[in-house]
């Protein structure tokens, strides 16, 4: 059955109505409060003349939660914002949005002078009683509105920001139609019930966020927040809140195993375990796999333009490892009522290895600035392609494996090289647990720097291993131990950091 965003939520209202919608440290709100909240925040931004695009800037907050609900259910778009981002930054999401709305909590309101500027006007909802420091919407006591506003599948629902990890972040309006195809799928192959409860590692900002949400709004369970401080003892965190369903990018799985909770069967309560959001390793699905052995542990694959993820691969131990590249985790196949294609450096198709582009109902039309769809949107053979800017190789069944970022293969005195490939090697070392390589500018061309992490290992042990996919002329300049990566907001490895780090080392 094909269910709108609001619809799993009312889903969720009618099976679960006084078990918690979402948990955020000692905070609940149930279904029921959720819903006559929301319905009185969006009866009130209606009663103000119909919003468009509200954004909703707030920290991991209940707040958060029932604004995105009050938003979707008044029938607009919503923008999920940070306090934590920069202002200007913020100010330029809002302004490129359209947002003239906002919700807020009380970081969100902290924040709220350095956004405002002379060319930045928009109201507050005023849920909290602020209507003397900013132009306010009052909140009324009783709902302005019976029922959620229908929309149509090509209504906006979601406006969501890329990372800008190469450059300014790009905004994606994604439909209701494309989350209604996402989530049908699926609602096919997993069973999730009132009884689970569903991890949130995730801000509302990223679109694995959102999946968070609407799969347990959909099958009412309980969203569960994981605090940072979580992962000294995940293990006791999750047995404590019940949690069955695991949901986070792989740099979870090391944040866990380094604070040793990641012993055989340690979190043996999970049913589900998701990771996104970066490559796989075999090694992690390994590790959790051990860790939680009555868990369906999956691989999910997809940029924001495709809806949360287009393609997933569930784990099977040695058959995983010899389907994936590099020791990562195929990525699987693309998810039904899509084409994908793979395109080499000369635009030419291949049945083997390239670039994917895919197509089909997740696809979003394009970003708010068309002028930033060069190269990624492109329009062929009657129909209108994402370029993913992923390398994957392709088995005859059509699953998947990644290989890398287009930008992740690079020449280094003529050579080419696969940063991935240098990753692995790396990591087959004894005692390293992790490895990124990066590149920085010196006087004689580019050359690489190798971070990693596990035990310390003498540079020649490390270079001996590289030199089994490099020539001695182009081997890393330096192997930097760290005894963790930087990660960015979305709990990813902070590439751009370590480039910053490589750049600043000496020698």
């Amino acid at each position: 059955m094909s269910l709108t965003l609001v619809e799993r939520f009312l889903r969720g209202l009618e099976v679960s109505p006084d078990r918690p919608a979402v948990r955020i440290g000692s905070d609940v709100v149930t279904y029921r409060e959720a819903h006559d909240t929301a319905s009185r925040w969006a009866g009130s931004l209606m009663a103000d003349g119909s919003p468009r695009t509200v954004g909703v800037l707030a920290g991991k907050s209940t707040t958060s939660y029932v604004g995105l609900l009050a938003v979707l259910y008044a029938g607009a778009t919503v923008v999920p914002l940070l306090p934590h981002f920069p202002a200007a930054l913020t100010r330029w999401m809002i302004k490129l949005a359209g947002v003239e709305t906002l919700i807020v909590d009380e970081r969100g309101l902290a924040v709220l002078p350095e956004i405002t500027d002379r060319d930045t006007s928009f109201r507050v909802l005023d849920t909290g009683g602020f209507a003397d420091r900013f132009p306010t919407i009052p909140v009324t006591s009783h709902p302005v509105i019976s029922a959620p506003v229908p929309v149509a599948p090509s209504d906006q629902a979601y406006i969501l920001f890329t990372s800008g990890s190469t450059g300014v972040p790009k905004g994606v309006p994604i439909s209701h139609g494309s989350f209604t195809h996402y989530f049908e799928l699926q609602d096919r192959r997993c069973d999730f019930g009132p009884d689970d409860v569903i991890s949130q590692t995730f801000d509302l900002n990223f679109d694995c966020g959102i999946h968070v949400v609407f799969s347990a709004w959909g099958a009412g369970a309980t969203v569960q927040t994981v605090p940072p401080s979580a992962y000294r003892d995940l293990p006791a965190f999750l047995a404590e809140h019940g949690i069955t369903v695991w949901y986070s990018t792989p740099s979870g799985i090391w944040m866990a195993r380094e604070m040793g909770g990641l012993d055989k069967g340690a979190l043996d309560g999970l049913r589900w375990s998701f990771f996104a959001g970066e490559a796989l390793r075999c090694q992690d699905a390994a590790d959790w796999q051990a860790a939680a052995p009555g868990s369906k542990v999956e691989n999910l694959y997809g940029p924001t333009e495709l809806t949360i993820t287009v393609c997933r691969h569930r784990w099977s131990g040695e058959e995983s490892e010899r389907r994936g590249v590099n020791g990562t985790v195929p990525i699987g196949q693309v998810h039904e009522a899509h084409d994908f294609r793979l395109v080499t450096e000369q635009g030419q198709r291949s049945s083997v290895e390239g670039e994917l582009w895919v197509t089909g109902p997740q696809m979003a039309t394009g970003y708010l600035d068309p002028a930033d769809e060069e190269g990624r949107f492109v329009d062929l053979d009657g129909r209108r392609w994402y370029r993913t800017g992923d390398r994957v190789r392709a088995r005859p069944d059509g699953e998947l494996a990644y290989i890398g970022r287009l930008d992740s293969q690079v020449k280094v005195h003529g050579w080419r090289v696969e940063l991935a490939e240098v990753d692995h090697v790396v990591r087959e070392c004894d005692g390293v647990r992790g490895a990124v390589t990066v590149t920085r500018t010196a006087l004689h061309g580019t050359e690489l720097v190798v971070f990693y992490t596990g035990d310390e290992v003498p540079e020649t042990v490390l270079a001996a291993g590289v030199r089994a996919v490099l020539p001695d002329s182009i081997l890393p300049r330096r192997y930097v131990h760290l005894a963790a990566f930087p990660l960015n907001s979305n709990r990813k490895v902070d590439r751009i950091a370590l480039r910053e780090r490589a750049a600043g080392l000496a020698g």
